[in-house]
């Protein structure tokens, strides 16, 4: 049984509530825990959750957000199980957040950009994850920032990889990117009060993570864990 964990996501110079990431779990004898292989969730079983936790929160937020890597994205089968879902919960935006995670699948920028004007016909928005990190440095993202709609900075990836020193100085450079595309830049992995202050200095408005909020289990109608 899979279900989606909610993350807020904040405008924090309002104090309001924009969005939601969700984060999928797999339940596996009484506990959640994160799946082994992403890819093998069945699509179909992904964009029925979505569809039925955007329902219940239609009211609530603006847009919410999952995460799919570059193979993903460009598959069609996919693509269209999203659309489906995206039609479902309107006017509730969603968002795809393309990430780091290499795959053996080759995907080129032209694919990737295609990929991105077919889903702006539907209304669904394309987010760069975990930039700076694993396959998502700026040369890479260049040629697509154009066509993004918002980027996420991810201070855990850069600690788990020991680099929490290059932190000040990476985002400063991707809050730049951000004002010169004119995208949303959304800071992720907010622990502390001093991060919060970082992000303030800064002027970045969107903040996500624990500080803020943990990932909380959404149950849906039926559920009776």
């Amino acid at each position: 049984m899979y279900r989606y964990f909610l993350q807020p996501q904040l405008d924090v110079l309002n104090n309001s509530l924009i969005g939601y990431e969700l984060l999928i779990r797999q339940r596996v004898d009484g506990k959640w825990t994160l799946p082994h292989d992403f890819e093998s969730i069945p699509i179909d079983i992904q964009a029925d959750l979505i569809t039925r936790t955007a329902k219940k929160l239609m009211l609530k937020i603006g847009s919410v957000s999952f995460n799919v890597n570059q193979s993903q994205f460009i598959e069609p089968t996919i693509a269209q199980a999203i659309i489906a879902a995206q039609k479902q919960i309107y006017p509730v935006n969603l968002v795809l957040e393309v990430t780091e995670e290499r795959t053996d699948k080759h995907v080129t920028n032209q694919q990737i950009i295609e990929q991105v004007h077919f889903f702006d016909d539907h209304g669904i928005q394309l987010s760069l994850d975990d930039i700076g990190t694993g396959i998502n440095t700026y040369e890479h993202l260049k040629p697509i920032l154009p066509y993004a709609s918002e980027i996420k900075f991810a201070m855990q990836n850069f600690r788990q990889e020991g680099r929490e020193a290059e932190i000040p100085k990476n985002l400063k450079f991707w809050k730049s990117i951000a004002d010169q595309y004119k995208l949303r830049l959304i800071l992720e992995g907010v622990e502390n009060q001093d991060e919060a202050d970082m992000a303030d200095e800064l002027e970045i408005d969107l903040c996500q993570g624990w500080f803020y909020g943990k990932p909380h289990l959404f149950k849906l109608d039926g559920d009776k864990f």
